[in-house]
């Protein structure tokens, strides 16, 4: 005698949600896509910091290897595009078997906080290659950007997200080896902050020094204390850059973490503010969401003190994409002898402690610029 099978209905609504939800996420994608490729632009376009007197792209420093950062770029945004597509692939299929799956809603919810990154180039000076692929430079959030707003800023997630796993590893080892008595188990969430504090700052330093140096983009000014090449064209911002950016990933990696219940941080708070108690799904995305949004205002303020205090007076110099205007909100690069022409940016006002660069603006007999040293 043979049995027939009974669950089919379920079977075929369970594939019919996977299908719909296959079909959602490939439309999600093929219209970012479209979007970026229909306004994608390369070089100083817009007159606002197009510089008018150079022609062609000419670079007066060498990048790592003595390679160009032509080369440079087109590894860095090729090898953007393959880490998203195999990020995408996997939160993919992580959610296929588990959907809701915190880890993936992490990853959403640290690509999303990108819409905060023009802010965040200008708090820092970050100043990017005008030749990547990039936005429009006129567009109101987009513009407060020093140069240009790149689309390779879309793998945030790996940047902020990455460090939580090789830093829980180190804390799954260290707890296997202690005693349930030790800081380790009676305070997992702080070990596992001070791990990615540590994890975050080494990996922020080798990549970000890696990337300034191949020419993605300078710190045009810095506090030369804490800094690395203070004055040169490779400046680095080791001490503050390096800590802040871990204002981000440390929370990150907290709401990710699970209790002997199985439930991440996230979810337990969700369930202690009942949040959308029909949508938990959604209420936990939310609350990743604002967590990370309020952890990058927090480092994108710290930078803003700097700004406003008005420490940052290490300059890049030479000024290695010279087809854009030089931006000089402080007048520090005028001062130092760097020949213009200078833009002041879009946002130099009562944000940065001053009203506008100095009318008045000699040039220091000895200051901080290596360029002839």
């Amino acid at each position: 005698m043979t049995t027939q099978r009974t669950d089919f209905p379920a079977h075929g609504a369970a594939l019919a949600k996977s299908g719909s939800a296959s079909w959602l996420w490939l439309a999600a994608s093929l219209t970012v896509i479209g979007v970026i490729a229909y306004f994608a632009r390369e070089g100083a376009v817009s007159p606002r910091i197009a510089n008018p007197e150079v022609t062609g792209i000419p670079r007066p420093v060498e990048f790592l290897f003595g390679w160009s950062d032509a080369t440079w770029l087109k590894i860095h945004e090729w090898g953007t595009v393959i880490g998203m597509i195999w990020l995408f692939l996997g939160c993919r299929r992580v959610w296929r078997r588990q959907p809701g799956h915190p880890y993936v809603l992490m990853a959403i919810a640290s690509t999303a906080i990108v819409w905060q990154d023009p802010i965040m180039n200008w708090a820092p000076y970050a100043v990017y290659n005008p030749q990547l692929w990039h936005w429009p430079e006129d567009w109101p959030l987009i513009k407060l950007s020093p140069s240009v707003e790149p689309f390779i800023v879309i793998g945030y997630a790996i940047f902020y997200f990455g460090p939580f796993f090789p830093a829980l590893s180190i804390l799954r080892k260290l707890q296997a080896r202690a005693s349930t008595g030790s800081f380790v188990w009676r305070h997992p969430l702080w070990s596992l902050a001070g791990i990615v504090l540590v994890v975050g700052f080494l990996f922020d330093a080798a990549l970000e020094m890696f990337l300034v140096r191949t020419g993605l983009y300078v710190y045009s000014q810095v506090i030369p204390w804490g800094s690395i090449g203070a004055g040169t064209t490779f400046q680095f911002p080791l001490i503050f850059e390096s800590v802040f950016v871990c204002f981000v990933m440390i929370p990150a990696a907290v709401l990710c973490y699970r209790d002997d219940s199985g439930r991440t941080q996230a979810e337990r708070l969700v369930q202690r503010l009942r949040w959308l108690p029909n949508h938990p799904t959604l209420a936990t995305f939310l609350m990743m969401f604002a967590f990370l949004n309020v952890a990058y205002f927090v480092y994108g303020g710290s930078f803003a003190v700097i700004r406003m205090s008005g420490l940052a007076t290490g300059v890049a110099c030479p000024n290695p994409f010279p087809e854009a205007k030089l931006y000089d909100p402080q007048g520090y690069f005028e001062r130092e002898g760097e020949p213009g022409p200078y833009h002041a940016g879009f946002w130099n006002t009562w944000a940065t402690g001053h009203d506008g660069r100095p009318a008045s603006n000699p040039v220091k007999a000895d200051g901080y610029c290596k360029r002839t040293r």
